[in-house]
């Protein structure tokens, strides 16, 4: 992985469910080349709640 190559992922702690989940950005995540799996990069870990990877919109490019 080159490290000027951008996140294709975010990753966020999720707590709570529906309407009322708390959404927190922890870190990031690459796709490897042959799309069978991810390097994450994590800026805290958390004691609750569960982990989830999105792609990174237009907004989050601009970052």
């Amino acid at each position: 992985m080159s490290k000027n190559t951008m996140p294709t992922h975010g990753v966020f702690v999720v707590e709570g469910e529906g309407d009322n989940a708390f959404w927190t950005r922890i870190g990031a995540a690459w796709a490897h080349g042959d799309g069978k799996g991810f390097n994450i990069s994590l800026s805290a870990v958390p004691l609750t709640g569960r982990l989830v990877l999105r792609e990174r919109n237009e907004k989050e490019e601009g970052r």
